[in-house]
C-alpha cells in the first residue's frame, strides 16, 4: 500500500489534527492537538514568532512547518 507524502500548505487547525489523530472526532482531534501545542512552551514559543494566536483557525505554511519540525510529520 502507497502512503500519502504529506504536502506542506496552509491548513485548517482541525484539518492538520485529524491527521495527527485520524481516529478521533475532528473536535477531539483538534482539542488535542491545541493541548500539545499549549503544554510545550518551546513549540508555542516559535508558533507566536510565526504570528500564530490561540484561537486561530487556519495555520499558515510557515506555522505548519514549525509543528512538523517539533512533532514530527502527521
Amino acid at each position: 500500500m502507497k502512503e500519502k507524502k504529506f504536502v506542506l500548505k496552509s491548513y485548517g487547525l482541525q484539518e492538520l489534527a485529524v491527521l495527527y489523530f485520524p481516529n478521533s472526532t475532528p473536535s477531539s482531534a483538534s482539542g488535542q492537538l491545541k493541548k500539545w501545542i499549549t503544554r510545550s512552551t518551546h513549540l508555542l514559543s516559535r508558533l507566536h514568532k510565526a504570528e500564530y494566536r490561540s484561537g486561530q483557525k487556519i495555520l499558515t505554511p510557515k506555522q505548519v512547518s514549525i509543528l512538523i519540525d517539533h512533532l514530527g510529520e502527521p
